[in-house]
């Protein structure tokens, strides 16, 4: 497989989108980690952190609460070192059973060696129950 660098193609950048969204669904913070800069910026929802160490410790709290987690992304836009992609991902809380559907975007741009060096995303949950989950 190419290797998945800027500056960006839709072929690459779709890659790029589906790398993110099977690294997400293994739900292995470090796996997932790897694909950030060590000195990776966040924003995610109305948190603020750098560092891959950072990423680990968030994802590990997220996936403690966010059980039977399911995530799709897709492409929406993209230059020769960003891409936008919007997302919806399914959870159950562990504490109180309920289900949500979260919709969102993400704004990333990615250093020379295709590590991503900034993410900024946005999203809404939306209580569902599990009869209408889609994933």
């Amino acid at each position: 497989m190419k290797k998945l660098v800027p500056p960006f193609s839709k072929e690459t950048a779709a890659a790029k989108v589906q790398a993110a969204e099977d690294a997400w669904n293994s739900k292995d913070p470090v796996k997932v980690s790897l694909a950030y800069a060590l000195d990776s910026q966040w924003r995610n929802r109305n948190l603020f952190f750098t560092g891959r160490r950072a990423i680990v410790d968030f994802l590990s709290n997220k996936w403690d609460k966010e059980q039977h987690y399911k995530l799709r992304k897709h492409l929406w836009a993209f230059t020769d070192d960003r891409i936008s992609v919007r997302f919806e991902y399914e959870w159950q809380h562990t504490v109180t059973g309920q289900w949500y559907r979260t919709h969102g975007n993400e704004h990333w741009q990615f250093n020379a060696e295709g590590l991503m060096q900034v993410r900024d995303m946005s999203a809404n949950d939306i209580r569902i129950s599990s009869s209408q989950r889609k994933f």
